[in-house]
């Protein structure tokens, strides 16, 4: 019955969506999160990807997969490890030709549904002009929230203001212009580079403005100040229809083996007792702060399921530098994972709480099953995705300057136990039921989704 209704829907619209997710796994998983919405609607889905972080096609036969070479070389891709800024500028230079002759293709290609727009990742801006060169519609997808959009769309604001570049002795400096966020809480990335990143922020910013639309993983209940002065400033269509990941299941896009063991441990736990922790995809801390998250955790007294991905510890492959025994010491109360199921992990009973990296995908999915945070940002966005976490929706709290063994300890007990804690878990659950609700015939997410899809017809 489901597929007879999705064919009615697909010989209606019989229209293709382009989509050119940036080869993340923060981006890759919305983008294709929202090629699945789309798809669920009527259109045909075809996915263009570089060779770097290539999506699995066979999750998903429901798509097109198109291939291009990124023309990133071994040390360019071994030195983006360590430093995102540089990947962002090469990929949008060293992608423009080759992605352009494959859009030039695709829109050629008379033997399936002829093309609507091409849907790309905001930070890709130069597929702007090449959309503009083949005269197709690009609407921009921005991966992270409303909130932290804004900030870096006012980075010319925030130099000529001198609150950039960031100096030591301003940190704690309120940013009147960007209420409640501090002069530590920009989106800044430290580089010895910063004319690059600015660069880079104003591509992103002035091509989506020249876009045909723009699309959130949001919801108009969380961020509604946010998007109202977004729409005021950028005089462009906004289509904030997320929660992506609640309106349907779909395949894991996880570019890293999910191990789910981590479920079947989460289920001889105690309703709300385990801290689950994962700092994301990307970011690495030194040995020394690892130490300091493996003694708070351990002295907290309460179970946690960690996630140590390869690539977490400087200068180390995986738990070589934990102290001997120690997980023999907690005696089956700590559970080491190199990846987990994270949406399973976040909606499973056991879990009271998330301390997190605040990547958007990760804070936005706390929010949808009710679980407060502690926060530990580690750069651009997730700075101020902690502060709307512990300052303006108060469902978490942020660890700041640095791990202390004692600080961790201190801020697991309170979330855990005390009635500071209690009051975040209630402000989260009303927060999950809200997005909840958005999703709904009548719901703002999915009236935003319907009006994308009829202007997406129209085109």
């Amino acid at each position: 019955m489901e597929n007879t209704k999705e064919a009615q829907l697909q010989e209606r619209i019989g229209r293709r969506l382009i989509f050119f997710p940036l080869p993340l796994q923060g981006h890759i998983t919305p983008m294709l999160q929202l090629a699945n919405i789309l798809h669920s609607k009527g259109f045909s889905i075809t996915i263009v990807h570089t060779n770097l972080n290539s999506p699995n096609p066979a999750n998903y036969p429901h798509f097109t997969f198109y291939h291009i070479h990124d023309g990133l070389s071994e040390t360019d891709q071994e030195a983006s490890k360590t430093d995102i800024l540089s990947l962002l500028s090469l990929l949008n230079v060293k992608c423009v030709e080759p992605f352009k002759q494959a859009l030039a293709e695709l829109l050629a290609d008379n033997s399936g549904d002829p093309s609507a727009c091409l849907v790309s990742d905001a930070i890709l801006h130069f597929t702007s002009a090449v959309c503009k060169s083949l005269e197709i519609p690009r609407i921009a997808l921005r991966t992270g929230g409303v909130c932290s959009f804004l900030a870096f769309a006012a980075f010319p604001l925030l130099l000529e203001k001198g609150y950039l570049p960031l100096q030591d002795d301003r940190l704690e400096d309120p940013v009147m212009e960007l209420a409640p966020l501090r002069v530590k809480d920009l989106p800044a990335i430290k580089t010895s580079n910063p004319e690059n990143l600015y660069e880079l922020l104003q591509g992103m910013i002035q091509e989506t403005k020249a876009s045909s639309g723009l699309i959130f993983n949001s919801f108009q209940q969380l961020e509604e100040l946010a998007l109202s002065k977004l729409d005021q400033d950028f005089g462009i269509p906004i289509f904030p229809i997320g929660p992506f990941h609640k309106h349907f299941t779909t395949s894991s896009s996880s570019l890293i083996p999910e191990d789910h063991s981590s479920i079947s441990w989460l289920d001889k736990q105690a309703f709300n007792s385990v801290i689950y922790v994962s700092f994301g995809s990307i970011a690495a801390i030194q040995e020394k702060d690892f130490l300091e998250v493996a003694w708070g955790l351990a002295n907290s007294k309460h179970p946690f399921l960690w996630v140590v991905r390869p690539g977490l510890i400087h200068g180390a492959d995986w738990l070589e530098p934990l102290p001997e025994n120690y997980l023999e010491m907690l005696n089956g109360r700590g559970n080491i994972v190199k990846w987990a199921p994270q949406l399973e992990v976040l909606s499973h009973p056991s879990v009271g709480a998330f301390w997190t990296h605040c990547g958007w995908n990760s804070t936005l999915e706390s929010i949808c099953e009710g679980v407060p945070m502690i926060c530990s940002p580690c750069f651009t966005d997730q700075f101020v995705n902690a502060r709307y976490v512990s300052h303006v929706w108060r469902i978490g709290l942020q660890l700041e300057n640095g791990f202390s063994r004692e600080k961790i300890e201190m801020a697991i007990k309170m979330i855990m136990e005390k009635k500071q804690g209690g009051e975040f878990r209630e402000r989260a659950l009303d927060l999950k039921e809200k997005a909840n609700l958005c999703l709904k015939p009548g719901g703002s997410s999915c009236e935003s989704l319907q009006s994308l899809v009829n202007y997406i017809s129209l085109f």
